[in-house]
């Protein structure tokens, strides 16, 4: 019992930290970069998307893994994009239902959730292989990954185009967080580049940077080992 339970400790922890850091769906394995550039740009609008992409993502999983002995090969990835498809659809019905506002200003992006990669990626890839409940631990880590990729990128754009950050909150909140927006000083000019696709792509490019900066000093150095005692030297030649 306690080896199941050491194992699965370790499972979990391997599982958090591929999704969370270094298999994270945004900004290593590059997969849903277009709802991740188009919707970026502010928090209100990543934070929506985000969490409508982690429920489907770990709806998913979990289906996904429950059918997994009882669909053919010949129909998997069919039977795949329906599941995904059905979790999408009780996304969005709940978005309309309770972030109207939220659920239009998104638009397409959110029936789009169906195409993003990540999601068929991990379903495909992992959850069809896995039990229960490393599927749904896959699932949960993968979407927070790209949820905190999502949110930072679109913080980032809010505060350099807008000048704002948390502006619209309560879209996503409601009342509680009428007042969360946050101004930078008056003397600050937002530049616009930033709320627009070019800025989407470099900024993105530079999380990506700072990450693999971060993992390059974060990385064990090669120790180097010394040779004791005396080394041969080769003579060439003739020696009188």
């Amino acid at each position: 019992m306690s080896d199941n339970v050491e194992s699965f400790s370790t499972q979990s922890k391997t599982l958090a930290k591929e999704g969370l850091w270094v298999n994270n769906p945004a900004i290593v394995q590059l997969l849903g970069l277009c709802p991740l550039l188009a919707v970026s740009n502010s928090v209100v609008n990543a934070l929506g998307l985000g969490i409508a992409t982690l429920l489907v993502l770990v709806g998913s999983n979990v289906v996904v893994s429950l059918i997994r002995h009882q669909v053919s090969d010949a129909i998997r990835l069919p039977v795949f994009v329906m599941v995904i498809a059905s979790f999408t659809t009780i996304a969005q019905l709940l978005m309309q239902a309770f972030t109207y506002e939220l659920y239009q200003i998104l638009g397409l992006f959110i029936p789009l959730i169906v195409t993003n990669c990540a999601i068929l990626g991990r379903a495909d890839a992992y959850a069809s292989k896995q039990p229960v409940h490393l599927a749904l631990i896959d699932g949960l880590m993968m979407g927070i990954g790209f949820l905190w990729v999502l949110v930072l990128l679109g913080g980032t754009r809010e505060l350099i185009g807008a000048g704002t950050l948390f502006a619209g909150m309560d879209l996503l909140l409601g009342n509680i967080a009428a007042n969360w927006q946050l101004n930078l000083s008056a003397a600050y000019t937002p530049a616009l580049v930033a709320q627009l696709p070019p800025g989407a792509f470099i900024i993105t490019g530079l999380l990506i940077a700072l990450k693999n900066f971060i993992d390059k000093r974060l990385k064990p150095k090669p120790t180097e080992t010394v040779e004791k005692g005396s080394k041969r030297v080769r003579v060439t030649g003739t020696i009188n």
